[in-house]
């Protein structure tokens, strides 16, 4: 089988390996089974992706680390070099003394919730972020070589500034929710401005227990669309078709008209993350949480 060519980008971190734009997402609600993650990462590498996302919440890290294993064994890969692997750190770890190694690692939610708890938090739970201290733990992950990027996950504008306000290393990354419904056209601006690359999560929309829409599960274009901006794009589907149909986004261009009738579609935010807002809890509203970008 002929394995697929996935372009790179350079991050700013001064990663000397190309993070690939095109990538499988292992996240799912409710939680995915062990062999069904392998397969499906199998699957994928033998298709030619080589970028996959992962995180603590989903319970896929022990799982997504075992099908490389596999894939190395049984010779579809060389070694795990070949391979780019991002994970994130949860809100209950969002702490000061947590590292790992890896190829890029995240703050997946900037909110930090009592270590141990179930979500979704009670407004007990809920606590200050400390961005400051977590930060400079991640900026000591990558000095030590534990990991060779660091970034951030659902971080608006504001919260991006706050982090470069001190930052000795900036972050690299900046996985968002994106796609046609939900542009991020100021998050990219901002971001670009300050060399920071966005990762797009839910390209294609989503359907999921907590949030989402099944609006752009139906367009054949937004992989494209999200191409066409400039971004990285992780996806989640353990089909093995549909990864054989994504791959080939590369092969082709919109339209000026496709273009411009994607810009005027009306915009919403999908994942508002309610779940961490109290009244009485340190974030108390939606325009506070997301700073007044949704």
């Amino acid at each position: 089988m002929a394995v697929q060519s996935v372009p790179g980008v350079t991050l700013s971190s001064g990663n000397a390996k190309n993070m690939p734009v095109l990538g499988l997402g292992t996240g799912s609600v409710p939680f995915l089974a062990p062999e069904a993650v392998i397969k499906a990462v199998l699957e994928a590498i033998e298709l030619g992706y080589r970028m996959f996302d992962t995180a603590s919440f989903y319970q896929t890290e022990e799982a997504l680390g075992e099908a490389i294993c596999q894939a190395i064994s049984c010779g579809l890969i060389k070694s795990r070099d070949e391979v780019f692997i991002t994970s994130k750190i949860w809100c209950t770890d969002n702490y000061g003394d947590r590292l790992e190694y890896l190829d890029q690692y995240l703050i997946h939610f900037p909110a930090s919730v009592k270590a141990g708890v179930v979500f979704p938090p009670k407004v007990e739970d809920v606590v200050p972020l400390d961005i400051k201290s977590v930060w400079t733990a991640m900026e000591e992950c990558q000095t030590l070589g534990l990991t060779r990027s660091i970034g951030v996950s659902n971080f608006t504008c504001k919260k991006l500034g706050d982090i470069l306000a001190f930052a000795k290393i900036p972050p690299a990354i900046n996985q968002v929710e994106m796609n046609p419904t939900w542009q991020q056209g100021k998050l990219r601006e901002f971001c670009q401005a300050n060399k920071i690359t966005i990762a797009a999560y839910s390209p294609l929309g989503a359907a999921g227990a907590f949030w989402g829409t099944k609006g752009v599960l139906e367009s054949e274009v937004a992989l494209r669309w999200a191409y066409e901006q400039g971004v990285v794009i992780v996806f989640r589907s353990f089909n093995k078709e549909r990864l054989k149909q994504y791959l080939q986004i590369f092969d082709w261009e919109l339209s000026d008209e496709e273009s411009k009738k994607i810009a005027g579609i009306p915009q919403s935010r999908a994942n508002l993350c309610q779940m961490f807002i109290f009244e009485t809890g340190p974030v108390k509203s939606l325009e506070e949480l997301w700073d007044g970008e949704v």
